[in-house]
């Protein structure tokens, strides 16, 4: 039976954890990087915590802390990125291609040797499997290694004149000046590069504000930082948010803004600026992606797929599936071949030989979970599987609702967490108006072994959301398919309209 006490016995005890997997000596980060130098910090600090209890106390693991800075400090290194800038005229925006992926190489040859380092942060910070976290480092390597190759593509095209109406002409591509980078807590290395890694390798200088959750994690490569680039070409930012950022962005001198999160954060911010239109802002914002699960569905493909979609690192990824819209004559077949699948799924510690489930790094989520659950139940949906919604501490256990409808909050609202909301549908057009009338426009999957049925709905869908999956789970990768957004989940890229991708299931 799983309740709250099943999930508190998970929890090890302090003699319990392999020696291999202990957490790391307290990490009390007493440096920032500014203009180059490692400065020592003699401000106050934040605490960092792990999701991670201990059963035997009782009491949180403290990790570490890190500096909170202010204002002054937030000036201190818009000046530093602004000095380097230069106006588009210091050592970094100017220097060759080749110069700058040198820098890149030598920062990724000192990240690389720091590998055991940031994984063992990632999983203790923020909960992350360990085969997951060391997958996170390994792709954020591999995407620094493709952008190096992409943008020696780019500058080989760029080399050529271009002759067109008898007038000679070279297009390039140049940096935009000063970029504020923030990342979110869920993949903190990974996605943070995503927009960080190309914005200094085209020449721009960076303020990198590492996520709420996971910064410890940036503590060893900070000496890669300062050794790799040029003073002042990446500073970093600590500290409250809704102090610091408005501070940088209020004072008009930030060129772009690279911001992970939701849509609201993102609106407020880019307020904030005094001059909006010189504002450049790349963003990867809300998702509420759905699975739309034909009659004609490979019904243990589509639970294959829904289920790592749904669930893989408790569902809190921007691409995992958030809302299952099952044709009513399966819905039954379907939600027993789930929940029974569900059953099977390890929940543990990360450190843990193929676990599944494990502790929420976010503090209140379990209980935002509870809410969005009781809300549903109250307006008539049910628990489908066996102990769904036991919650103890940082521990949630998957709770598959049916039935879904409007009104509840799960129908609409980004749950970013172990719950898995399920909806009937018996007219197609009825799933189609549920992605149509949507705010969010990422990603959608669609079940059907009816290459017609798939057809006509592609072609609806694609102007919809970035990116359709046939018989497979919404995702990320691969890295050279866009990855971008429309409506309120607005991507990374500026332009939506050129990023819409169809994506089949390779098997």
């Amino acid at each position: 039976m799983i309740d709250a006490e099943f999930l508190r016995q998970l929890f090890p005890r302090t003699e319990e954890i392999p020696l291999e997997h202990r957490p790391p000596a307290a990490i009390h980060q007493r440096r920032v990087l500014i203009n180059g130098e490692l400065r020592s910090w003699q401000g106050p600090c934040q605490t960092v915590v792990s999701p991670v209890r201990f059963r035997n106390t009782g009491e949180v693991l403290d990790l570490g802390s890190y500096p909170e800075g202010s204002e002054s400090d937030a000036d201190d290194a818009l000046a530093a990125a602004l000095l380097a800038y230069d106006n588009g005229r210091g050592a970094w925006p100017t220097m060759s291609v080749a110069e700058r992926i040198d820098c890149m190489h030598a920062f990724t040859k000192q990240m690389v040797a720091c590998k055991r380092d940031v994984v063992r942060l990632v999983m203790w910070e923020i909960g992350k499997s360990l085969t997951d976290s060391e997958k996170e480092f390994d792709r954020t390597a591999a995407y620094i290694q493709a952008t190096i190759e992409a943008l020696k593509e780019l500058d080989n095209s760029n080399s050529r004149f271009v002759l067109a109406e008898g007038t000679i002409g070279q297009i390039r591509r140049t940096p935009l000046g000063v970029v504020l980078c923030m990342g979110p807590y869920n993949y903190p290395l990974n996605e943070t590069f995503a927009t960080l890694i190309p914005a200094l390798i085209m020449g721009n200088t960076v303020l990198f504000k590492p996520p709420k959750l996971g910064v410890l994690l940036f503590n060893p490569l900070l000496d890669a930082f300062a050794n790799a680039f040029p003073k002042g070409v990446i500073n970093t930012i600590y500290g409250r948010g809704a102090v610091v950022v408005p501070r940088l962005l209020g004072s008009g001198k930030v060129n772009v803004l690279t911001l992970i999160g939701s849509s609201k954060v993102a609106g407020h911010l880019k307020k904030l600026h005094p001059k909006i239109h010189r504002l450049r802002a790349i963003l990867g914002l809300d998702a509420k992606n759905a699975a739309i699960v034909l009659a004609d569905a490979d019904i243990e493909l589509a639970v294959r797929e829904c289920l790592s979609g749904a669930l893989a690192f408790n569902g809190q990824r921007c691409t995992a599936l958030k809302m299952l819209i099952v044709h009513r004559s399966i819905v039954q077949r379907f939600l027993k071949c789930f929940t029974e699948e569900l059953g099977k799924l390890k929940i543990g510690m990360p450190w843990e030989k193929d676990v599944s489930i494990t502790p929420l790094a976010e503090p209140g989520k379990a209980a935002y979970l509870g809410e969005c659950v009781a809300d549903a139940l109250a307006r008539g949906a049910a628990i489908v599987n066996d102990g769904g919604a036991a919650c103890c501490e940082s521990f949630f256990y998957p709770a598959v609702i049916f039935p879904v409808s409007e009104g509840m909050k799960l129908y609409r609202e980004e749950q970013f967490g172990p719950v898995v909301p399920v909806m009937p549908f018996d007219d197609i057009e009825t799933a189609l108006q549920y992605v149509v009338s949507s705010d969010h426009g990422q990603q959608v999957s669609i079940f059907s072994s009816n290459p017609d049925a798939i057809a006509t709905l592609v072609d609806p869908l694609v102007n919809q959301v970035c990116r359709v999956n046939i018989n497979c789970q919404c995702q990320r990768g691969p890295d050279v398919f866009p990855f971008t957004g429309r409506k309120d989940s607005r991507g990374r890229y500026p332009v939506d309209y050129r990023c819409a991708a169809v994506v089949l299931d390779p098997r």
